[in-house]
């Protein structure tokens, strides 16, 4: 028994590394539906001044700097709180958004946490 509830809490967090390694007491995960309400037809601003734009039609586009080039793609979102990118150049990623209390913050794979600030409609 001890056994199985230890192979089971394993392969959990092997399939969501990012809720695994940043998630925090009082983090509050998202529905696909909440999830695609939060960022559709926002710009997420991050501290470093970086930006996520979640176009209503599903696109996406990443800026470091304002006037950097873009990284763009298709985002869909999950009912565990991921948002999975696929990008016109072949690569794809998923990450985690929650609210932290308040805040919007996003949880990359390595659980790094990336507080949003500021959540802007395009």
């Amino acid at each position: 028994m001890i056994r199985t509830v230890t192979t089971i809490a394993l392969l959990t967090c092997l399939a969501s590394p990012a809720i695994a390694q940043g998630m925090r007491p009082g983090d509050r995960v998202m529905t696909a539906a909440e999830l695609t309400e939060t960022l559709s037809g926002m710009v997420v601003e991050f501290f470093d001044g970086s930006k996520s734009r979640y176009r209503p039609d599903g696109g996406y586009a990443y800026t470091y700097t304002d006037d950097g080039p873009a990284w763009t793609g298709q985002y869909t979102t999950h009912d565990d709180s991921t948002v999975c990118v696929a990008f016109d150049n072949g690569s794809s990623r998923c990450d985690t958004f929650v609210f932290s209390g308040e805040r919007l913050t996003l949880i990359i794979q390595d659980g790094t946490r990336f507080p949003v600030r500021e959540r802007a409609a395009e």
